[in-house]
């Protein structure tokens, strides 16, 4: 990204967008941790109604129109951890553009705290798969971005940027430049960079599929230990089904094209969570294998209506994932 590009997407995401100059509360940084109790009690903050999103291609003289997403329909809670999963080409990331304000649906409403969503803002941060770093600004500057944008002072930006590199365990690499990093150090910069500026929203479009699987599992954890500490509500895209059950509260499931969602399934795994037991346990392949059949299109009654399954004899060790 060259210092032209840069410049640009501080005009784009200006405060005029809705988004009024503030210093950052790092009191976030100091709250106890989420717990998993009563979830569905907290308010709704992103509702999509009835959404359809088209688009209209050029074949010579005619045009052709591509449904991608059609009489889409979601609530997510505020402070909620919420994974799609769906087949490639459902919408998935079409979805996320949406969510962002970087396109706009052909029918249908998108409402964040209860306004319409009408073009980016920075009440929403966004990590994509490719890190996105300014490869001409320290590891710390880049960090500061969003805070830079949102005009708070200087010597506030930089407590801000050291805290959240602190969380996410680049202290001692502020003043590196990006290609001193490697991919994993660059992605914790990202997730840095996106909760610095504190959004309401942070969405997620496959962050971490560029990453070996080692470091994969200890950004999933460190993901979780931070919104654990800043109850931000996150929505996060993956073709991963052990990944997407590992984070989330909930599961959404995608039809294929034209995306629409099929099913929700909630999460019953403890909060805080890591890796090592939890993914070799009964209940977590349990729930990755009543995802696996969701997205496959097969249905099992017998596994939807057992409210305690006797889970080593539910689970057929070739399909648990």
């Amino acid at each position: 990204m060259s210092a032209n590009q840069e410049a640009a997407l501080q005009k784009e995401y200006s405060p005029q967008l809705g988004q009024p100059p503030g210093q950052p509360n790092l009191n976030l940084l100091k709250t106890e941790t989420r717990t998993q109790e009563n979830p569905e009690e907290d308010p709704v903050l992103i509702k999509i109604e009835n959404m359809s999103r088209v688009y209209h291609i050029n074949r010579g003289r005619k045009k052709e129109r591509f449904t991608a997403i059609q009489d889409f329909n979601l609530e997510v809670r505020q402070g909620e951890f919420m994974t799609i999963v769906g087949p490639s080409g459902c919408g998935k990331s079409t979805l996320l553009d949406l969510l962002a304000g970087l396109s706009f649906p052909e029918t249908g409403h998108i409402l964040i705290g209860g306004q319409e969503v009408k073009g980016p803002a920075l009440d929403r941060g966004f990590v994509m798969q490719g890190y996105a770093l300014f490869p001409w600004r320290t590891i710390s500057k880049n960090v500061e971005f969003g805070l830079e944008i949102k005009k708070t002072g200087k010597a506030e930006r930089r407590r801000a940027a050291q805290a959240y590199l602190d969380l996410v365990g680049l202290t001692g690499f502020e003043n590196r430049l990006p290609y001193e990093l490697s991919g994993g150090m660059k992605q914790r910069v990202a997730i840095a960079r996106a909760f610095a500026f504190e959004p309401q929203v942070l969405l997620m479009d496959e962050p971490f599929a560029a990453v070996d699987a080692q470091t994969r599992e200890l950004l999933q954890e460190e993901l979780l230990r931070i919104w654990e500490k800043t109850h931000k509500t996150i929505i996060f895209i993956t073709h991963s089904i052990e990944e997407a059950v590992f984070l989330a509260q909930r599961v959404a499931v995608m039809t294929s094209n034209p995306g629409t969602i099929k099913e929700i399934i909630d999460i019953d795994l403890p909060i805080p969570r890591k890796s090592g037991d939890l993914k070799s346990s009964p209940h977590f392949n349990w729930i990755v294998h009543k995802v696996w059949k969701s997205l496959h299109n097969q249905e099992d009654e017998e596994l939807r209506e057992t409210e305690n399954p006797d889970i080593e004899n539910e689970i057929d060790p070739d399909t648990a994932l």
